[in-house]
């Protein structure tokens, strides 16, 4: 059965840049698949509104292995109190890889929430960046700019499943909004954790949804 969605919802697209395609600096486990079908949503117009994230990193980021000597990527330290992966260089502002997918006709986007440009705090979510020196969160604008506009459903997809479409979907439940994830419309770094991304999903009381459901 299609499910037909409030005027109310809202789309995150999240971090679908070259560099998460296969063959870039950080590659997800068949990144592009997700670009046939996310254009076609968005050509399709179902969304009153819709918002991408796009990580924008300077050079030298505190998450990239080569701002630590001696540390190689996917090693894990521990920054500001947190478990933090340390990452190949990736989507460094400005550069090609860093530039939204030109597979996807993105005129249909409303805003673009750019994250992880300040060079000591990583930024998963489309919401909040990860913990800082003084152990705050600290805020995109995202919450409050869906919230002006009457959006309380939002729908996330894109590139990382089992990163940053995880925390984002995450902190919007948290933040108060109904939150369902386009399954087939996302990818993980590695498919190895899905059944783990799953379970979190599901005890944060977050949706799993297929594209083919959506009444477009």
């Amino acid at each position: 059965m299609s499910r037909t969605l409030s005027p109310r919802a809202a789309l995150i697209v999240v971090d679908v840049q070259p560099d998460f395609m296969p063959g870039g600096a950080l590659a997800c486990h068949e990144g592009d698949a997700v670009v046939p079908g996310i254009d076609r949503l968005l050509r399709s117009r179902t969304f009153s509104h819709v918002v991408a994230t796009q990580d924008w990193h300077p050079r030298g980021h505190i998450s990239f292995a080569s701002s630590h000597p001696g540390r190689a990527p996917f090693e894990r330290i521990v920054l500001y109190g947190q478990p933090q992966t340390l990452w190949p260089d990736h989507c460094v502002q400005d550069t090609p890889g860093a530039e939204l997918h030109r597979g996807i006709d993105w005129s249909a986007l409303d805003a673009v929430i750019r994250k992880g440009s300040d060079p000591t705090v990583d930024s998963y979510s489309g919401f909040r960046e990860n913990h800082d020196q003084a152990g705050a969160r600290p805020s995109t604008g995202l919450a409050g700019w869906l919230r002006e506009r009457g959006v309380d459903e939002v729908l996330v997809c894109g590139l990382a499943r089992d990163v940053c479409v995880l925390w984002t979907a995450q902190d919007a439940v948290e933040l108060g909004f109904h939150v369902s994830v386009l399954w087939d419309l996302s990818r993980p770094v590695t498919p190895a954790g899905d059944e783990a991304t799953r379970a979190a999903l599901q005890v944060g009381g977050i949706g799993i949804v297929e594209s083919a459901r959506l009444a477009i």
